[in-house]
């Protein structure tokens, strides 16, 4: 299982969308989640989190209904694919919610990895891709339309960066870390490249300019 994770507006679609694509021109068959949905229940789990009418919303709430949408999404679509022996390609995931209601919300970590656990019922990203932006360059490529999480501002995106280069810094070894400042064409060269490096079975191992040439 891959995660690809970041603050909003890294450009995670887009990167998801161009491996699911290279995957598949690859005669691999991936699955591709996101979250918070993913699922009918997920999608309207999704719809109220997201809402700005939801300002009220207490944190402890925010976090367990994005573990709630999690947890059906392991249920439908991620456990029953791992066990076909598919690859899971997921848009954020525990990841998020550590940087998002912890590193940025303060909600404590080993609080929200329990909560995870229980959600999850123990399944972990092989590897986990941050693409890593700031917060300035981040708003400038946002929707208009910002969401409920978005319309925060830039000291608490801030802190949201920061609580993924802490996740990067205490566990490199299930951790990537790529510059999503770059063209969409130069992150996914270094997002193919993080993944062959970290040895996932499931990548073609042909380097990506023979791909290009060929």
């Amino acid at each position: 299982m891959l995660v690809l994770d970041g603050p909003d507006g890294c450009g995670k679609s887009t990167q998801v969308a161009r491996l699911v694509q290279w995957l598949r021109d690859h005669h691999l068959d991936p699955v591709e989640v996101r979250e918070p949905g993913g699922t009918a229940i997920g999608e309207r789990i999704r719809a109220i989190l997201l809402d700005p009418a939801c300002e009220e919303m207490d944190l402890r709430c925010e976090m367990l209904l994005y573990m709630a949408s999690r947890a059906q999404l392991c249920l439908e679509k991620i456990r029953p694919a791992l066990a076909a022996g598919r690859t899971v390609l997921s848009d954020r995931f525990l990841s998020s919610t550590l940087a998002y209601q912890g590193t940025a919300g303060g909600l404590s970590a080993e609080s929200i990895v329990a909560v995870g656990e229980v959600a999850t019922e123990g399944i972990r990203p092989d590897l986990t891709v941050i693409l890593d932006v700031d917060e300035r360059i981040a708003a400038t490529r946002l929707s208009p339309l910002l969401d409920r999480i978005e319309q925060r501002g830039l000291d608490f995106h801030r802190r949201v960066r920061e609580g993924y280069l802490d996740q990067v810094r205490r566990w490199p070894d299930r951790y990537a870390l790529l510059d999503a400042t770059q063209p969409p064409e130069v992150v996914f060269e270094q997002l193919v490249s993080a993944l062959a490096a970290a040895g996932a079975r499931w990548v073609p191992r042909a380097p990506v300019a023979a791909r290009r040439s060929g």
